[in-house]
């Protein structure tokens, strides 16, 4: 996760397009297409998701190298769980392997590490214990928040807020009618977190797979055919200059017109 590495001239040319005044505060990402990558080069699917790790590593670099402070990933999600058992176990290893390994990089380079979704159902307790092992010892970092949504499901997250403000009400501690979307927000696992402003899928999709519906409501969504393995530091900037040709309305109208 260093941030001195060598410039290539794309990467230089990318660079010089890029309006420093006009960056996204939160970067989401689905990560998708590993198996599709691995299925193409007659490997399994595990090396699919092994390449993909070292995407997530670039992409950790790529942002603090550009002072972007928030980064979220989509690394399993609650429909994941239908996937092969022997595609599930290994997601999970590899989950904790890379929480073991990075932890040290993670802290020199001032990464603070949160995990959002369903952590007490499923999920193995060696993975649990490494997860919020990681989040202690990252918690003072400030360089770069960077979010992992594991066994997560955008609905779920509404769900499970509902139930915190209905409890909240039931026990008299909240007024129903003083809820707003300002303070709903505050019961989300996202609490503390700005909305993204930019979300980018990988693999081609056009959609948003039940990742952060309420936070992505005003987000510009960019899609890439590029499969999660082969992104890089030129492909975000690339995603950066799209989502600076935009204007941002937030619902209202063009200040160039109608």
């Amino acid at each position: 996760m260093s941030t001195h590495t060598q410039i290539s001239a794309e990467e230089q040319r990318l660079l010089a397009q890029l309006n420093r005044e006009r960056m996204p505060t939160h970067i989401a990402i689905i990560m998708d297409g590993n198996g599709r990558w691995a299925q193409e080069r007659g490997l399994s699917v595990h090396q699919g998701h092994q390449a993909g790790r070292e995407a997530v590593k670039r992409t950790i670099t790529a942002c603090l190298q550009l002072g972007i402070p928030y980064l979220t990933v989509y690394a399993f999600s609650t429909e994941n769980w239908r996937r092969p058992a022997s595609e599930v176990n290994f997601l999970m290893k590899l989950l904790e392997q890379a929480l073991e390994e990075e932890l040290d990089e993670l802290k020199r380079s001032g990464v603070r590490v949160r995990v959002i979704g369903r952590l007490h159902e499923r999920l193995p307790e060696t993975l649990v214990r490494k997860v919020q092992r990681v989040i202690e010892e990252t918690k003072h970092n400030r360089k770069l928040t960077f979010t992992v949504a594991l066994n997560y499901g955008g609905r779920a997250e509404i769900i499970d807020a509902a139930r915190k403000v209905a409890l909240e009400a039931a026990a008299g501690r909240l007024d129903p009618f003083s809820i707003t979307e300002e303070n709903f927000h505050e019961f989300l696992y996202t609490n503390g977190t700005p909305d993204p402003d930019l979300v980018i899928r990988t693999g081609g999709e056009m959609r948003l797979s039940n990742f952060l519906l309420w936070q992505l409501a005003y987000a510009e969504f960019i899609s890439i055919p590029t499969y999660w393995p082969d992104f890089d530091k030129n492909e975000l900037l690339r995603a950066l200059l799209e989502y600076q040709r935009r204007e941002r309305r937030f619902g209202g109208r063009s200040a160039k017109g109608p």
